[in-house]
């Protein structure tokens, strides 16, 4: 039988109950039927309570909601309360039934995107079309996506390009058309007709895979006032079990007109309304519907401690290339060396395109567009705050900057002379090639977040930057920051970081994208990544990952951050106030077990509604 099913059954009892005691208090067998009718109502939801707190006792687990209701309820029926003891279970289940339900919408948006996790991908093999597990399919296979299907794996559009629904993903509603060589993305729909793509990444390194595993993972990541609860719950419980007992015993000893009974009644009382039910259920509730309301709006918060940490920042650092400047990056000239391979040009696109940063795919997409090959990579290493270097054909290549060429004792024939440009440099077999000069533009959003950064009280912005100090800054001033540092390579970025934490009432936030930001990503307060184009290490090393690369995003995951301290703390008041009010009034024997009903189950119930009211705000 269902529990709504047993709290049904166990209503039309205690209404027999009620109305044969109130209407027809005849005996049989010795025995008023009317108490088997209240017996019957309470052992069909009161049994599962009694079973669970026995259980939790036999694991040492003695002061738990469970043995403070069966204590009480056994209590009351002891002294003939049958009414009230049924009522008690009975609101129980039911408050209990609509808790769920209340956590199961709050946990709505998040299962959503679980149940994303595709079942199959259609794999073309020869001229089959074999139907696999997408954790069967390999990297270089090619798969089918039919209109209206999920894509089940990363990877690149191979024949035409179309539409597709990302809102998964991103929480954006707007279709996202994709062109031929572009990626997609597991999770998301294609919208119009057939397509095939070339897997480039296994399930387990998808980007589905890894969002899944985030959002899976953070409810272990607790926030300090949810593990404060906790712990206060342990120690709140015997406190109040050993109070009730005083309330029985002690009045004995300087009350004249000691009746047992009214004092036991009093005591039980006390215990039903003691049950710490609306605080344990209600705030971890409230930190899980702020995590679900940011994931559907693109953000990923990895645990509900971010989400109380996101509320403290005074000082936010914002890497330059990719963060606050966007695609498409453009390459707008190029120099050559004549003495230099003839190749190089395709030799630096073939190292670039296995990196993510967007400056490379400028530049590859720049050499492709020359009808310029593209060749087999032999070897290749990224040199985080540098560049690439790799060995083609034999060849060992550069691709980086200017430390990068310096570093290996190779000359450059003439200096930087564009300020306003990002260098590319190319050096093959040690001697020097060429370079590209690459423009890319600031977000449009980038200068409005500064001034809601500020608006929303923090303190202090700066940009840390591996390019250029004179292009740094003038992204920086025209921002709007407090100080732009370019030039930086990681460990200078981490050294400027702990400058700033030589102060320690300062809280960081650092948001980048790149390889070269992990490092700081880790080490910060709190660390922001750029989800849509940004390294998989960045990624991994930070706590809050934006999805959609939209700079605005950060104003929202403070706001909701703020919104769900707001609604815990409120709880927390709200329970605690009802509770100690209603705590007082049953001790001096004015409020009765109904009223420790509302104390405790209809208090919960108000805690929860309020909790899941961030899924309507956001």
């Amino acid at each position: 039988m269902s529990k709504w099913g047993s709290s049904i059954f166990s209503f039309l009892f205690l209404v027999i109950g009620y109305l044969g005691e109130t209407w027809f208090p005849f005996v049989v067998l010795g025995s008023n039927i009317w108490v088997l009718a209240y017996l019957l109502a309470y052992l069909i939801v009161g049994l599962p309570v009694l079973n669970k707190g026995w259980n939790l006792i036999l694991k040492g687990e003695v002061f738990t909601e469970f043995f403070l209701m069966g204590l009480a309820t056994l209590g009351a029926i002891f002294i003939g309360e049958f009414p009230e003891a049924v009522a008690v279970m009975l609101f129980y289940t039911v408050g209990e039934l609509l808790q769920h339900q209340a956590v199961n919408k709050a946990r709505g948006n998040i299962k959503s995107l679980l149940d994303l996790r595709p079942d199959k991908a259609n794999v073309i093999r020869g001229d089959e079309i074999i139907i696999l597990n997408p954790e069967e399919v390999s990297v270089g296979e090619t798969i089918e996506i039919k209109a209206g299907e999920r894509v089940p794996l990363d990877g690149v559009l191979v024949q035409q390009g179309g539409s597709f629904d990302t809102s998964a993903l991103t929480g954006e509603s707007k279709p996202l058309f994709k062109n031929v060589g572009e990626e997609v993305l597991a999770g998301m729909v294609n919208l119009e007709s057939l397509n095939t793509i070339q897997v480039t990444k296994e399930f387990k390194a998808s980007s589905l895979a890894k969002i899944i595993r985030t959002l899976q993972n953070a409810s272990s990541r607790k926030a300090k006032t949810e593990q404060f609860i906790r712990k206060f719950a342990k120690i709140y419980t015997p406190i109040v079990t050993f109070l009730a007992i005083g309330l029985v015993g002690i009045p004995y000893l300087i009350v004249e007109d000691y009746q047992f009974k009214d004092w036991l009644y009093r005591s039980l009382v006390f215990l039903v309304i003691s049950c710490p039910c609306a605080l344990v259920i209600s705030i971890p509730l409230g930190y899980f519907g702020g995590i679900g309301a940011a994931s559907r709006n693109g953000i990923l918060f990895k645990g509900s401690d971010f989400l109380d940490r996101i509320t403290q920042i005074t000082t936010v650092i914002f890497d330059k290339t990719g963060t606050l400047t966007q695609s498409p990056f453009e390459v707008q000239e190029v120099k050559e060396n004549p003495q230099g391979a003839k190749d190089w040009m395709s030799l630096a696109a073939t190292l670039e395109q296995k990196s993510n940063h967007p400056i490379a795919k400028a530049l590859v997409k720049f050499v492709l567009q020359k009808k310029i090959p593209l060749l087999e990579t032999e070897e290749m290493k990224e040199i985080p705050g540098k560049g690439i270097a790799g060995t083609i054909s034999g060849k060992k290549v550069l691709v980086g900057n200017q430390l990068l060429l310096e570093e290996n004792r190779i000359a450059l024939p003439f200096g930087e002379e564009n300020d306003a440009f990002t260098l590319i440099y190319v050096a093959v077999e040690g001697k020097y090639c060429g370079q590209f000069l690459i423009a890319d533009q600031i977000k449009p959003d980038a200068k409005d977040t500064v001034i809601a950064l500020r608006n929303n009280g923090i303190q202090e912005i700066f940009i840390f930057s591996g390019d250029k100090q004179e292009v740094t800054e003038l992204v920086g001033n025209t921002i709007g920051v407090d100080r732009a540092y370019g030039g930086l390579l990681p460990e200078q970025k981490v050294s400027l970081w702990d400058e700033l934490k030589t102060d320690q009432s300062r809280v960081t936030a650092f948001v980048g994208d790149g390889i070269n930001d992990a490092p700081v990503l880790a080490l910060a307060d709190i660390g922001i990544a750029m989800g849509g184009m940004g390294s998989d290490l960045a990624i991994e090393s930070a706590d809050v990952v934006i999805q959609t690369d939209q700079l605005s995003k950060i104003i929202q995951a403070m706001e909701i951050g703020k919104a769900t301290k707001s609604i815990v703390w409120q709880n927390i008041g709200m329970a605690f106030g009802v509770k100690f009010l209603v705590l007082s009034l049953g001790a001096a024997g004015i409020a009765g077990m109904w009223e420790a009903v509302f104390a405790d189950v209809g208090v919960a119930l108000l805690a929860i509604l309020n909790a899941i009211r961030i899924n309507k705000i956001f």
